[in-house]
């Protein structure tokens, strides 16, 4: 079974590909451009592959909100380019996207399952709702995989840095760092959705499918776990959503039900708090 992964280069796409070897093709931007069809499609047909996991996105959350032609351009656009390649190829597509298709509920307080109706708050989130709708609307072979808060041991080179590694960073130079407390949902390590991944691309099932750690917890909660962690002496301030002062607006409440991911025979993925002891440990 042979698998081209679209964003090979990112830090989900850097975990996920040795998982794969030697049946991987690895596509990155310096590839090809997922908004340039017809180098796109040379690319994939040159490949032919069984499956295409397709892990490209703009995810600048906040560049999206002033720049929402870049964000519909890779997001959705790039996205409709991808399923209409794989529809005439005729292979089978897994895309992965994300929680910030939903947050327009304030009062959640259960996790969202895959039925439920979108209603993304962010440029982002609806551009990536649009390219789930570009999926399942023109490639019949497709599964599309929501996920949540990624952090990889490669980073986010886009945003300078994932959530751990920027609040090490801040640990450096302040003794109080302040962290929206009115955000949550469940971090994930790339090092978990890409084990995740691959179970998924091994078993025959389609439409959508949401894959996250276990648990759930609030972004202060997050960074006050990191610091205890790292032993670092850092003072986590909770602080509103609106007095962080961020362009585009986040989901209040974001958690993804996982019971879908369980009742095709997987094992639920690790704890948030333990996948990032994990992450943690030596050699970070």
């Amino acid at each position: 079974m042979s698998i081209a992964v679209i964003g090979a280069g990112g830090q989900l796409g850097q975990d996920l590909c040795p998982l794969l070897d030697p049946d991987v093709f690895r596509i990155t931007r310096k590839d090809v451009d997922v908004t340039d069809y017809t180098g796109l499609e040379k690319v994939l047909t040159e490949c032919s592959p069984d499956i295409v996991i397709n892990l490209s996105a703009c995810n600048l959350v906040d560049r999206c909100e002033e720049e929402p032609e870049l964000a519909f351009s890779v997001n959705a656009i790039g996205v409709r380019n991808i399923a209409m390649i794989c529809s005439d190829l005729d292979c089978r597509l897994i895309h992965v996207s994300t929680d910030y298709v939903f947050g327009m509920e304030a009062d959640r307080i259960h996790p969202y399952e895959e039925h439920e109706s979108p209603g993304p708050i962010s440029v982002y989130g609806v551009s990536k709702l649009m390219g789930e709708f570009f999926v399942r609307t023109l490639c019949d072979r497709h599964l599309v995989v929501r996920t949540c808060g990624l952090y990889g041991r490669a980073g986010s080179r886009g945003k300078g840095g994932n959530f751990v590694q920027t609040m090490l960073r801040l640990a450096e130079e302040r003794s109080e760092i302040s962290v929206v407390s009115d955000q949550v949902c469940t971090p994930s390590s790339t090092c978990d959705i890409a084990a995740g991944l691959v179970y998924l691309a091994r078993h025959p099932v389609e439409g959508i499918c949401h894959l996250t750690n276990s648990g759930f917890c609030s972004w202060d909660e997050f960074a006050t776990e990191i610091f205890r962690i790292t032993s670092k002496n850092v003072k986590v301030v909770p602080i509103r959503s609106v007095d962080f002062g961020a362009k585009a607006r986040r989901p209040p409440y974001s958690v993804l039900s996982m019971s879908r991911y369980q009742s095709l025979g997987a094992d639920p993925l690790p704890h948030w708090a333990d996948s990032l002891a994990v992450y943690l440990g030596p050699g970070i």
